[in-house]
Parts: structure tokens; C-alpha cells; sequence
């Protein structure tokens, strides 16, 4: 009882702290030197904006390698106000996570490409608390994109949680799976469908081999879609809006409540979930929640489906360009 207590404090002050969202990352940009605040800020309107990716790459930003402990704090403060608890839990875990990864594949400790320092901050705009104003964090298995409007988080998409290995095998950490939830309520939903059904939820035998629409500037609706939500009995319902919570709480809780008002407005029962790939965990499967604005995939079939991506597009709002759209016409309105 007493930690659900601090949990709830917690996360009530991470509400209330969004109200700070632009105050926060001027500070972080406070405590950088000239140089290293050039290299973190872009123009809001700059390509590299959408220039985004989840793998192991050379990245525009500043990295946490490079920051000094007042840096760092200001840099996580960030992104503890940007996510729910639980994403932040999973970013923070996804991190720690390459220390595992560089045992498993036999590098040495001083090795820099699986590093959880090797995580990069970029800010787009001027952090201001009424003008458009974006910024990302990414590295391996973790792309975050965020985009706001009168100091409100307006979009949280493109996102994108990783982890390898899904499952540690060995170690301090065996056992310990990032992204437990959405694989365990996936099968639970999946193996839950008479043969009939399944032949509509089920697009292929075998899973699709990554995430179909990997960094694409743009996420379109894909084919085919699978089984509608009005298609489904009470108790799959359920579990279906289970799964879809995962994903909706792990932001911030005033955009997360948005995300899903807009998801109901755009209509639930328009809801789809497909499959492909083995029924059963340990063998390589994917699945997709979609619908007229949005796109969920989760594809688990690298390192003996021991590799997990997932990934949330808004069709409509990614990069928040539907609403940085009404904000322009708005104030194009005024003037």
C-alpha cells in the first residue's frame, strides 16, 4: 500500500509537472556549453526532425556520454515529464538493457557501440509556452518524438520500444522482459479466437520479419488488417482494449488521455487485430492493432524470436502535424 502511495504521488507530480514542459528543456539547454547547445537544437522546421531511427547508428543531438551529472539530471527530468511512469520505467530499462546486450554478444567493457550512454536528446524550436516547439530522444530499441503546442505535449509520435533479448536468458537480469505486457495479452487475445475468427486475425503463417512500417517518414494503414473489434466477443474485447492501453499509457497521462479520446472519436469498433506467425511464445510472431488513425506493431522473430520491436504511428498526427496544422491556420487567422 505504502509504494502504491508513492507511485501515485509520483505520477500526480508528473502531471502536474507538464505545465513546466518548455521550463524544463530550457534548463536542460541552460546547462550545456555553446558548442554542445549548438549541436542539440535545430529549427523546428528543420528535415532533420524526421530524420529518426531505432537502430544502432550515428545520431544529430547530444548523446549522454557526453553529459556532466547537472546535464544528465536535466535531460531525464525531460523525459520523466514527456512519459507515464511505466515509459519511462521501459526507456530507462531499454537503456540499462545494452549492458546486458554487450555480455550476450562477448564485448569488452569499454565497448561503445552497446552502451547505455549512447542515448541522444535533440530539441526542435525554442521551448516556448505558447509556439510549436518538438524534441526526441533516441538510440538502440528507443525512439521518442515529441511535439507541443501552448507547452502542451500535442504528439508523441512516432514511438518506438525495443528490446534485445526480449526475455534475459542468463545473468543478474534472467527473467526480466521489458515488454512483457504486450507480448503476454497479445497471445492471451491471439489464442482466444475459434478457427473461424482465426482465419481472419491470422494474415500469415509465418511472421512477417520486421515491423512493416519501420522509420518511414509517413505511416499509411496496411493490408491486410485482420479482425475488426465489433467482430469479437465481450471477453476479447476486453483484452483487445488491454493490449491498446499498454501502448496509450505509456505517455505522459494529459496526452495519453488525448490519444485515446481521439482513438474513440475515430471510432473503436473500426478497430482491427491481425497476426502472422507462430501461436505459441519462442517462436517468431507479429501483430498490428489498427484503425482509420492509428497503427500499432509489434514483430518478435530475430535471435531465435528473442528480438522484440514495437512501434506506435498516428496516421493522421505523427510529428503532431494535424495539430501544428490548425495551430498555423489559426494563427494565420488572426493576423
Amino acid at each position: 500500500m505504502k509504494m502504491t502511495l508513492i507511485l501515485i504521488v509520483l505520477f500526480n507530480s508528473t502531471v502536474l509537472a507538464q505545465n513546466d514542459l518548455a521550463q524544463k528543456a530550457n534548463k536542460f539547454l541552460a546547462a550545456l556549453p555553446a558548442a554542445m547547445k549548438e549541436k542539440a537544437q535545430y529549427k523546428f522546421d528543420d528535415d532533420e526532425r524526421f530524420n529518426w531511427h531505432f537502430v544502432p547508428k550515428s545520431r544529430n543531438g547530444v548523446s549522454f556520454r557526453e553529459f556532466n551529472p547537472t546535464q544528465r539530471d536535466a535531460a531525464l527530468d525531460l523525459l520523466k515529464t514527456s512519459l507515464s511512469i511505466q515509459g519511462y520505467q521501459k526507456a530507462a530499462a531499454i537503456m540499462e538493457l545494452e549492458n546486458v546486450l554487450r555480455e550476450v554478444e562477448g564485448r569488452e567493457s569499454s565497448d561503445k557501440y552497446r552502451d547505455p550512454q549512447n542515448y541522444y536528446l535533440t530539441i526542435f524550436g525554442t521551448p516556448d509556452d505558447t509556439k510549436p516547439w518538438g524534441w526526441r530522444f533516441e538510440g538502440h530499441h528507443m525512439a521518442l518524438n515529441f511535439s507541443s503546442v501552448s507547452n502542451l505535449i500535442e504528439s508523441s509520435t512516432p514511438s518506438f520500444f525495443g528490446s534485445n533479448p526480449g526475455i534475459v536468458k542468463s545473468g543478474p537480469e534472467k527473467g526480466k522482459q521489458i515488454l512483457k505486457e504486450e507480448t503476454d495479452l497479445a497471445f492471451s487475445l491471439v489464442n482466444s479466437f475459434d478457427a473461424d475468427k482465426l482465419k481472419v486475425v491470422l494474415i500469415s503463417d509465418t511472421a512477417l520479419p520486421e515491423i512493416v512500417s519501420s522509420n518511414s517518414r509517413k505511416a499509411t494503414a496496411l493490408t491486410p488488417s485482420g479482425l475488426s473489434y465489433s467482430s469479437m466477443n465481450e471477453a476479447q474485447k476486453a483484452l483487445f482494449l488491454k493490449l491498446l492501453e499498454v501502448y496509450v499509457m505509456n505517455y505522459e497521462l494529459g496526452f495519453s488521455n488525448k490519444l485515446m479520446a481521439k482513438i474513440k472519436k475515430a471510432g473503436v469498433e473500426k478497430l482491427t487485430f491481425a497476426w502472422a506467425g507462430s501461436l505459441k511464445p519462442g517462436a517468431g510472431h507479429y501483430y498490428r492493432i489498427q484503425g482509420p488513425m492509428l497503427l500499432i506493431e509489434l514483430d518478435n522473430t530475430q535471435n531465435n524470436a528473442n528480438h522484440v520491436h514495437s512501434v506506435v504511428r498516428d496516421l493522421t498526427n505523427d510529428f503532431g502535424e494535424d495539430i501544428l496544422r490548425e495551430h498555423y491556420e489559426k494563427e494565420h487567422s488572426n493576423h
